[in-house]
């Protein structure tokens, strides 16, 4: 899951179809080369159909932690400039930095007030002085360096501003283990893990690990979005995993056949799941 606001997290992903070279050890791809490129032209409307479900919630969070004019943002994981646009039209911001790998698509956006970085957030060199918000949403569970990156990101942090993390937790059914559902979403996670070395299993330790960077008002919520058939949800969850059948059948789990009914099944009046989930977390530096 690489969505809303992250058409290429400021870290990992690959092509879809693209294989790992033989020699490359498990897990060392990047989200935007080995899974999800951004130049494909079904790219964006993925991510945005992933925003859709999750802008309001964060937005609503951002607002209630007295994010507004005077702000100095960053945007970790731009993507389609979603949040950005959030940021600069109804919170005001100040200024809005918007890092990812490839901000191409966010050149409308720039301005006096929007200031577009392309780069990877584990290059040790990246400098971007200090802010009031620092925005990551489904980035750091890519980014196998994800507990030295939550470090980095709260040095980052001005006297009085927040870090908030947002990531997916995986909500399965224990009574259902053989459904062409579960059997690709579980294959979807696999080939995540072994391709660009995605992993959700620490998430929840978020605020732990805010607490350790000496944070304060720490706190997280669990947001389970309605996975509805037609809906934006059911969508994203479409489009990933047609985008990602080569890699889902290297795992062993699925063939296409077991692919195409879990697509069914998600358009169908018949689907009836609880879908993976976001936990955001969020701390302020005294």
């Amino acid at each position: 899951m690489a969505p809303t606001g992250s058409r290429r997290t400021a870290g990992p992903d690959t092509a879809a179809g693209k294989r790992q070279p033989t020699t490359a050890p498990p897990g060392s791809g990047s989200y935007g080369q080995d899974l999800f490129e951004p130049e494909h032209p079904e790219e964006a409307e993925r991510i945005d159909a992933a925003a859709l479900v999750y802008d309001p919630f964060t937005t609503r969070r951002l607002r209630a932690l007295g994010v507004g004019p005077d702000s100095r943002c960053l945007d970790v994981g731009a993507g389609t400039g979603t949040l950005v646009r959030w940021l600069l039209d109804e919170a005001g911001a100040a200024e809005v930095v918007a890092l990812d790998r490839d901000t191409s698509g966010l050149a409308a956006l720039a301005g006096p007030r929007v200031r577009l970085v392309d780069a990877d957030l584990r290059d040790e060199s990246l400098d971007l002085g200090g802010f009031d918000l620092i925005h990551a949403r489904f980035v750091l569970m890519h980014l196998p360096e994800r507990r030295r990156l939550v470090s980095r990101l709260a040095g980052w942090l001005n006297p009085g501003g927040w870090l908030v993390l947002g990531d997916a937790v995986e909500m399965p059914n224990p009574l259902d283990a053989s459904s062409a559902y579960r059997r690709t979403m579980d294959a979807m996670w696999e080939a995540l893990r072994s391709t660009i070395g995605a992993d959700t299993s620490s998430v929840p330790a978020y605020p732990h690990f805010l607490r350790e960077e000496g944070l304060q008002q720490v706190a997280a919520e669990l947001f389970c979005p309605p996975l509805v058939p037609g809906g934006p949800l059911a969508r994203f969850w479409s489009e990933t995993w047609d985008r990602m059948r080569p890699a889902l059948e290297e795992t062993g789990r699925v063939d296409s056949s077991v692919i195409d009914d879990a697509l069914a099944y998600l358009a169908s009046p018949e689907a009836a799941e609880l879908g993976p989930g976001m936990v955001t977390a969020w701390g302020q530096r005294p």
